[in-house]
């Protein structure tokens, strides 16, 4: 078949409240399919004593790209409770994000949907009341939930009927006593980076976890919990509390992927230079990623520690534990710092995901790919209940009790905005955030939209309005080598943009779950009422 023919492979599992869910599928000759992300059959491994669905707790990092964990591969950072948890649990080898910025992939991830389906495209477009969410489903479902920790999802007015208790990060600077650190400008380059070593018990993100263990340790409740906890490590500015501060020597890092590449999307240059990151060398980048480790060896710490609570008070027995984040971060590598929101390597996309589940197969590891809004459908099999919105998320359940996962499977990612969505840009800032939001207003070109579709050997990234990206993820994993001009790799061009092209159109414009009346006011209806001025007013008086 053809790759031209995107409707000639398709199925769908119909039946009531059961969303379609896209999938990148094997082979450049085959369609886009529609399968039902959860099935017709739970999966549910262990539901707590038989009284009650198992409890939920997401531990969710900001900004921790998966290569920064050992049990991903890297070969110098420390990592034992993320390492144990792989080991107990299941790893899931390429998880992407739909989005590379806070606020646009939490929405993805509590509603399954691509961040273009309801325009949640920028930080200032959070979940309303009226949509749905994982968290309202499992409020619904007889949970108690429990939101520790920085927002960037839920509208203010979304929290009553979605969270039973919430607290947020009030504890000042996330990494302690260096209260002002983002109001702060820098002379030189701009590289986030400063001093760490305050008390590691004084960020931000420590409280947040002992509000966590509070819940552990006093539930006597019939009731089921989530906990979600979404941190602030290891976000920048750089710099981590005292015992990871200097825990890695820049010296005896592995090499950074090196600036100034050729075909890279402008953005690249115009950051280095808005930044004044032409100025900074090498080894201050390597300063950069040391600290940038340090930090991301602390959201370990702060995982043991609710560990250690969870098994001092036997919850690890009757308890879903997920860990993940948002998205990357550059953190030095092609000579760029944070990330960018048009910007869709992999080192922004591809986070972790390991899910220990009591029932489920200790130490499985798979290598397909999946998306960070599988965890909304693998929580609410786990609660016994299910989405009723169309959504795009797949349980990942199956993997997880030792299933074989989908090799063939895509994940597609989405960013930035186009010059005639001024709403959707973040507004001019001071302080250490001037030069990010400075370029994006003043060059509106560096963050247009872009779309990828990454699947087991490619990347291909798609902007209309800027440089596209195609990438050989086997021979060139850090994403060198741009080949979207080879020739020799046009049939291979051609095949992604068709799947993407196919993904577009399977998710887009997903309808409201329920319908509007279509019935006319009643003085239209009536034929016997001529004068409808007057009719209108008589309804109106009364």
């Amino acid at each position: 078949m053809s790759v031209n023919d995107p409707f000639g492979r398709r199925r769908f599992l119909a039946g009531a409240g059961m969303a379609a869910a896209a999938v990148g599928i094997a082979g450049p000759a085959k369609a886009l399919q529609a399968v039902g992300p959860q099935g017709s059959e739970s999966t549910l491994p262990f539901r707590g004593e038989g009284k009650r669905p198992m409890n939920l707790i997401l531990y969710f990092t900001d900004e921790l790209r998966a290569d920064a964990l050992a049990c991903y591969g890297n070969p110098v950072t420390r990592t034992p409770n993320f390492d144990r948890l792989a080991r107990e649990g299941a790893r899931f080898a390429e998880c992407h994000v739909q989005n590379p910025v806070c606020a646009q992939s939490r929405c993805s991830l509590l509603t399954g949907w691509p961040t273009s389906v309801r325009g949640h495209r920028s930080l200032f477009y959070l979940l309303r009341p009226n949509e749905p969410n994982m968290f309202r489903y499992l409020k619904n479902a007889g949970y108690d939930v429990f939101f520790f920790g920085k927002n960037d999802a839920l509208t203010p007015e979304s929290f009553a009927n979605s969270v039973t208790e919430w607290k947020d990060l009030t504890a000042g600077s996330p990494a302690g006593a260096t209260g002002g650190v983002r109001a702060m400008k820098s002379d030189g380059p701009t590289t986030m980076l400063f001093p760490g070593g305050a008390d590691r018990r004084k960020t931000a993100d420590y409280p947040m976890v002992q509000e966590a263990i509070k819940v552990l340790e006093r539930r006597e409740s019939d009731r089921p919990f989530c906990i979600f906890l979404p941190l602030f490590q290891p976000h920048p500015p750089y710099l981590a509390p005292e015992g990871f501060d200097k825990m890695y020597n820049p010296g005896d890092l592995p090499a950074l992927v090196p600036p100034n590449l050729p075909n890279k999307p402008n953005f690249h240059q115009a950051i280095r230079e808005t930044y004044r990151l032409n100025e900074a060398s090498d080894a201050t980048l390597r300063e950069v990623r040391a600290a940038y480790y340090g930090q991301v060896s602390y959201s370990d710490w702060l995982l043991g520690e609710l560990l250690e609570a969870m098994e001092r008070t036997g919850r690890d027995k009757d308890t879903a534990l997920i860990v993940s984040s948002d998205h990357g971060d550059w953190a030095g590598d092609y000579g760029l710092i944070e990330k960018w929101p048009s910007a869709l390597d992999s080192c922004l996309t591809h986070v972790p995901l390991i899910a220990r589940v009591p029932g489920g197969r200790a130490g499985t590891v798979s290598n397909g790919m999946v998306e960070l809004y599988d965890i909304m459908a693998t929580f609410l099999e786990l609660a016994g209940t299910r989405a009723t919105h169309t959504n795009f998320a797949r349980s990942l359940l199956p993997v997880i009790n030792g299933g074989a996962p989908d090799m063939d499977r895509a994940a597609f990612s989405e960013g930035g905005y186009n010059i005639y969505e001024p709403q959707a840009f973040e507004p001019k800032l001071g302080g250490l955030y001037a030069p990010k939001t400075d370029l994006q207003n003043d060059r509106p070109e560096t963050i247009t939209r872009a779309a990828s579709i990454k699947t087991q050997r490619w990347s291909y990234v798609a902007r209309p309005a800027g440089q596209s990206e195609l990438y050989d993820r086997k021979a060139d994993p850090a994403e060198r080598r741009n080949l979207i001009a080879d020739r020799s790799h046009e049939r291979v061009r051609e095949e992604l943009q068709q799947r993407l092209l196919n993904w577009y159109v399977d998710t887009s414009g997903v309808p409201e779950e329920y319908r509007d009346s279509r019935d006319m006011p009643r003085f239209i209806r009536n034929p016997t009422f001529p004068d409808a001025a007057a009719r209108t007013q008589s309804l109106l008086d009364r």
